[in-house]
């Protein structure tokens, strides 16, 4: 079983940066992602990694803005976000799966965290 636990969202002014945080226990995975769901929306994927190799994908949203990476000494996922927009504002959630295909995609994902709330104004 794995669990995940996310830290680092807060309220930032557009334009601004902030660094997620998910710390794995576990390693019953080969991938981790990110996540995020504004209210009424779907829950969409924002960048992924697979953590055998480093390889990332992004969406098209954030490219250029988001970077992940991970820590493997620390089982540890970062999203770095510069330049944030308002419309990035949203719950932030880590998962961790076995992905066979697409890192973005929450299907391919067996383990959650409970999210952390980034708000831009």
């Amino acid at each position: 079983h794995v669990q995940l636990v996310e830290s680092g969202g807060e309220s930032v002014q557009a334009g601004g940066s902030l660094r997620l945080s998910c710390a794995a226990s576990g390693y019953a995975f080969n991938s981790m992602g990110w996540f995020r769901q504004a209210p009424g929306k779907e829950r969409e994927g924002v960048a992924g990694i697979y953590t055998t190799n480093g390889r990332t994908d992004y969406a098209d949203s954030v490219k250029g803005r988001f970077t992940i990476s991970r820590d493997r000494s620390k089982n540890t996922v970062y999203l770095q976000m510069n330049s944030l927009k308002p419309e990035d504002a949203a719950m932030y959630y880590c998962a961790a799966g076995w992905v066979n295909r697409n890192v973005l995609s929450k299907a391919e994902y067996d383990y959650w965290g409970q999210g952390t709330q980034v708000t831009v104004s």
